[in-house]
């Protein structure tokens, strides 16, 4: 009689789950394609960026949206959703990081209420995927290509991050006279120690996928093309045990725990500094920028 009960409720959680898709904006979203795999528990997401592969207004946006309302859709779904997976369609680059062309524009107009805006919305996601979106979830970062700057600080907040062989990883800012001021410290820290994590952000050095797993950033490197096939394989290896890693996992938030106002905190004086750029900084930024333009 149990099993029945137990087999009518994922039928009926299973029906609504339909239900709500069928209403839910989170399989249109602007600049992220999202697709449910019941199967395998999990929600894959893709960035498809409109124009620079990086973290314009309108990505952000999406990611907000895209956090909140897969929240919305399953958090009552009786745990159908077990792995939320973030990657990238864009060739070659899972993310760039921050809009440096906004950045200049708004460095140049004084316009701090735009700037601290902007770092506080990254903080609010790298928050939310830092903490499994509320959820008992795995998240699982794929990146097929590069993740630098803001695009590298959120995908280190991911419990799972796959990576191809030729995907490199950086935190460039320092080169233009800022810091990555959205948790790379935080994260970082937290990761491989605050000598190390100092020693990331002051080189502004690119890393290989090979150098991100000898550090124990990186879970898993694949060869290029391999991602998502190595994706559901690990999915498929450990959703077994799901519960548990889930329980690991939370613990590790727990002993050291991150929260919003640091982020905040330190993405204020993120601001302030970004202010305090010289004329020359500011042509390194909008040189950068047009590098990223030229990917397109």
């Amino acid at each position: 009689m149990a099993a029945e009960r137990n087999m009518v409720t994922e039928d009926a959680a299973e029906r609504a789950l339909v239900e709500d898709i069928a209403r839910s904006t989170l399989f249109d979203l602007g600049q992220i394609d999202v697709r449910w795999d019941a199967e395998l528990g999990t929600l894959w997401a893709f960035m498809t960026p409109l124009e620079r592969p990086n973290s314009n207004l309108s990505l952000i946006r999406d990611t907000m949206s895209w956090q909140r309302e897969s929240r919305r859709l399953f958090e009552d779904k009786g745990g159908m959703l077990k792995f939320m997976v973030l990657g990238s369609r864009f060739p070659g680059v899972f993310n760039l990081g921050g809009d440096l062309e906004m950045f200049a524009e708004c460095i140049q107009r004084r316009d701090r209420d735009t700037l601290l805006r902007y770092g506080i919305a990254c903080c609010e996601i790298v928050d939310r995927i830092w903490h499994c979106n509320d959820m008992n979830i795995i998240n699982i970062g794929l990146a097929q290509g590069d993740a630098l700057g803001g695009g590298l600080e959120a995908l280190m907040c991911f419990d799972v991050i796959i990576a191809e062989r030729q995907a490199r990883f950086g935190l460039p800012e320092v080169l233009f006279g800022l810091f990555p001021g959205m948790g790379a410290y935080s994260i970082l820290s937290r990761r491989v120690g605050p000598v190390l994590a100092r020693q990331m952000i002051t080189d502004g050095r690119v890393y290989s996928a090979e150098e991100m797993f000898d550090m124990g950033i990186v879970t898993q490197v694949v060869e290029e093309g391999e991602g998502e096939a190595a994706t559901i394989a690990w999915i498929k290896d450990h959703r077994a045990h799901h519960a548990g890693y889930v329980g690991i996992n939370r613990a590790g938030r727990r002993v050291n725990p991150m929260t919003l106002d640091e982020l905040t905190d330190i993405v204020t004086t993120w601001t302030d500094t970004a202010l305090a750029l010289s004329d020359r900084d500011l042509r390194m930024m909008r040189r950068l920028a047009a590098a990223q333009t030229r990917l397109r």
